[in-house]
C-alpha cells in the first residue's frame, strides 16, 4: 500500500467540510470521485473511515485517530514539493559556511534565519575556521560562503560583500603582571608580552593577521582564546561582540595602548567564489546582507 497525496487530501476535506459534496466543492472534485478515493483509501487501509448510514458521512474513531498524522503527512508532501521545485530551479540541496571563530558574535545568524524562512528545507552548515582555513575551504569548494574580516589585499579568485564593523580590543586578565602599573602601554611593550591569536590550524600558513607579539600561542577555537585569556596566559585582540560579556562579568579588561588604531574597526566581509556558480540559498544570503548594509545607511 502506497499513500498519496491525494487520497490524504480527499479524506482531511471529508474531515473539515462534513460532506462529499462539499468536500468535492473544496477541492476541485465531483462528488463520485471523492467518495470513490474514500473507499479506495479504506480498501487499502482495511478501515472504515466513515459512517455513511445516515445523511452525511461521520468520522469513525479510526478517522479521528488518523487525523494528526495525516495533516503531517500532507504537510509533509507539501514541503517536499517545494523543495523539489526549489531544487529545479537552483536551490543547493545544502548551504556550507565557514566563520572565523572571533566572529562568532557577529551578526550573520540574523540574516540566516531569514534565509530559512524563505528556504524552510534548506540544510544549512556552519563551521567555525580561522580565516587562512575559512578562504582555503572556500577555493576548495567545502563552503560556499566564508565571513571572515576584510582583506587589504585583492584575490581575482573571490568576491566579496561587506557586513559590518568589529571593533578589536586588546583584552587581558585584571592579574595580568603587564597591566599592574595601571598606565598606558606603548605597543613595543605589549610585544614582550606572551599574545593569544587565533590562527590556523597549519603551522605552515601565513602569520596570523593581527600578531604583535615576538611569543605567541595559537589556537583555533575563540573559546579556546577567551579560556587562556582569562587565566592570565597572554593578552590578545578580539571584538568587542566576542568579549562583551567577559568585559563585563570583569573576567577580562580592555587593555589602554598608544598606537593601536590600526586594528582598532575593520570590516567584516562575506566571500564567496568569483568561479563557481551560486545557488539560490547562497545568493540570497547575500542579497539579505545588502539589504542589511543598505538600511543601515
Amino acid at each position: 500500500m502506497s499513500l498519496t497525496k491525494d487520497a490524504v487530501q480527499v479524506f482531511l476535506a471529508v474531515l473539515d467540510k462534513g460532506s462529499f459534496s462539499a468536500a468535492a466543492r473544496s477541492i476541485g472534485r465531483v462528488p463520485s470521485a471523492v467518495s470513490m478515493s474514500i473507499a479506495n483509501l479504506e480498501a487499502d487501509l482495511n478501515l472504515e473511515l466513515f459512517d455513511r448510514r445516515g445523511r452525511e458521512p461521520v468520522p469513525t474513531a479510526a478517522a479521528i485517530a488518523l487525523q494528526a498524522k495525516a495533516r503531517f503527512m500532507l504537510q509533509q508532501f507539501e514541503l517536499w514539493e517545494a523543495q523539489a521545485l526549489a531544487l529545479s530551479r537552483g536551490l543547493e540541496s545544502r548551504l556550507s559556511l565557514a566563520i572565523a571563530p572571533e566572529l562568532m558574535a557577529s551578526d550573520w545568524a540574523g540574516p540566516l534565519g531569514q534565509l530559512a524562512q524563505r528556504y524552510s528545507s534548506l540544510e544549512v552548515e556552519v563551521l567555525a575556521a580561522p580565516e587562512d582555513d575559512a578562504i582555503r575551504l572556500l577555493h576548495e569548494g567545502r563552503v560556499q560562503l566564508a565571513v571572515v574580516f576584510e582583506s587589504p589585499l585583492f584575490d581575482s579568485r573571490e568576491c566579496c560583500q561587506e557586513m559590518t564593523k568589529e571593533t578589536l580590543l586588546a583584552v587581558i586578565a585584571p592579574n595580568h603582571p603587564a597591566i599592574a602599573s595601571g598606565r598606558t602601554l606603548r605597543t613595543e611593550e605589549l610585544a614582550e608580552h606572551r599574545q593569544i591569536v587565533v590562527a590556523s590550524r597549519e603551522r605552515d600558513a601565513t602569520p596570523p593577521r593581527f600578531l604583535q607579539a615576538h611569543h605567541h600561542w595559537r589556537t583555533d577555537s575563540h573559546t579556546a582564546a577567551l579560556s587562556m585569556l582569562q587565566a592570565g596566559l597572554g593578552w590578545g585582540f578580539l571584538p568587542e561582540s566576542l568579549v562583551k560579556p567577559q568585559l563585563n562579568a570583569g573576567t577580562l579588561v580592555e587593555m589602554t595602548l598608544d598606537r593601536i588604531s590600526t586594528f582598532s574597526a575593520l570590516w567584516v566581509a562575506e566571500v564567496w567564489s568569483a568561479r563557481k556558480p551560486l545557488g539560490l540559498g547562497a545568493q540570497h544570503f547575500i542579497e539579505l546582507i545588502r539589504a542589511k548594509q543598505r538600511a543601515s545607511g
